[in-house]
């Protein structure tokens, strides 16, 4: 079953009727973010930002019969997108920042984001950072010029200590719901359409919303018939599930190998323009997160984190329709993955895959026993990747030894092979 999805209806027919997913139902006035403020923003950042590539997958075209090109923002400094925003916002209030700095409530790339902002305008930079946060992220953090406040077990916490913060003086830079941050972040959709003037589908990852929002409202002014399509981890669907009751909620979050956009709000202003600019919003599970990962990585030699992860896991899980031919863009917004996590991802990712199996096996306790059945691995070309050999265990034989092996294979059809020619040779498996 393809993961569920939201669908936006065009801005005449919404405009006719009222219900759940209609935009009259929100009070106030629209704030949206104009190409030309984009525009703006991109002359701010010249030279403070890397101009990222946009490159040609023939694997993923092939797959899916479309063009398909990824948006490197994992090759950003900072790993992360983050740093467009942040710089554009500081870039602006420059002049009006006192002498206590920027504060910043963040987990990971906003946080590193906005100390390298802050460090290069010769600000101070307070960033607030969850107890939990890893210890390569709190690290990066500091290494780019931010003091690091460790508070509480969540971004929510986070943000009311920064908000308590900036009463003393300093300036918040909020993650997302911000129009220069949005603006700033917007900077991308001038990349991608620079380099590809008529791209037919965007998937973009939502957290708290600014990265699309920024994106739609460059590409919907520069190529209004392209489709704009966020993706959210199905772990935290905040802005999904905003888009279903037609109103800003919080939902409950389980753990996500996305973290980088499990936020279980979104901001009011990205509401507001994913409203009206995006098309539509889906889903994706953890495993077909954690396979996009690895597909990357073996395939294209990109590093990403799981939320730049996910517009790929939306593509190949066939989320969306995809005309053949079209052109497919997809934003890769960040590399910041912790090594052990990434370690895990690629191990459950071959298993699941059948790329290593795991046995264990009985072996007459004589020489040559264990080279003998070695031998019958390497002449079907399984590579040994780990072996235990024990000699003594509860309901083991004085004249056996148990042999746990793990072996690296070609694929499923691999393993098939190589269970049926140790069964032939007598051996059973468990």
């Amino acid at each position: 079953m393809p993961p569920e999805r939201w669908g936006c209806r065009s801005r005449n027919e919404e405009k006719t009727r009222k219900g759940k997913h209609s935009t009259t139902k929100r009070d106030g006035p629209r704030t949206m973010i104009s190409l030309t403020t984009i525009r703006e923003a991109a002359e701010v950042l010249r030279g403070s930002v890397i101009r990222t590539p946009l490159v040609y997958s023939p694997t993923f075209s092939h797959l899916t019969g479309a063009e398909v090109y990824l948006k490197l923002e994992n090759l950003q400094e900072t790993g992360s997108f983050k740093l467009r925003g942040a710089s554009y916002k500081i870039q602006n209030l420059r002049g009006k920042i006192g002498p206590e700095g920027v504060v910043a409530a963040s987990a990971g790339n906003h946080a590193q984001g906005v100390a390298l902002a802050a460090k290069r305008a010769g600000l101070k930079a307070t960033i607030v950072m969850p107890e939990s946060a890893s210890l390569s992220k709190q690290e990066a953090t500091r290494n780019y010029g931010g003091e690091v406040l460790l508070v509480g077990q969540n971004i929510g916490e986070c943000i009311q200590k920064a908000k308590l913060l900036a009463e003393e003086g300093r300036v918040l830079v909020h993650p997302f719901d911000d129009p220069d941050i949005i603006a700033g972040q917007g900077t991308i959709a001038l990349e991608i359409f620079q380099d590809c003037a008529t791209p037919d589908l965007i998937f973009v990852p939502i957290g708290g919303g600014g990265l699309i929002s920024g994106i739609a409202s460059g590409i919907k002014a520069l190529h209004p018939q392209a489709r704009v399509i966020g993706v959210q981890a199905a772990a935290c669907p905040s802005a999904h599930q905003a888009l279903r009751e037609g109103r800003v909620c919080r939902v409950e979050a389980e753990r996500s190998v996305a973290d980088g956009i499990a936020v279980k709000q979104i901001g009011d202003l990205p509401f507001t323009i994913i409203q009206e600019k995006v098309d539509e919003v889906v889903l994706v599970d953890e495993d077909q997160i954690a396979a996009a990962i690895l597909l990357l990585i073996e395939r294209k030699k990109v590093l990403s984190e799981g939320a730049g992860a996910v517009p790929l896991a939306a593509l190949l899980g066939r989320s969306v329709e995809i005309p053949k031919g079209s052109r497919v863009i997809l934003v890769i917004s960040g590399g910041n993955l912790d090594s052990p996590l990434l370690e895990r991802i690629i191990r459950q990712g071959l298993f699941r895959n059948g790329r290593i199996m795991r046995f264990s096996v009985c072996l007459e306790d004589t020489p040559g026993a264990l080279a003998s059945f070695l031998a019958i691995t390497a002449r079907l070309k399984a590579n040994v990747l780990h072996l235990t050999h024990q000699r003594s265990g509860k309901n083991l034989p004085v004249y056996l030894s148990r042999v746990e092996i793990e072996l690296e294979t070609r694929g499923p059809a691999h393993v098939e092979e190589i269970l049926q020619e140790l069964q032939r040779e007598g051996h059973e498996l468990h």
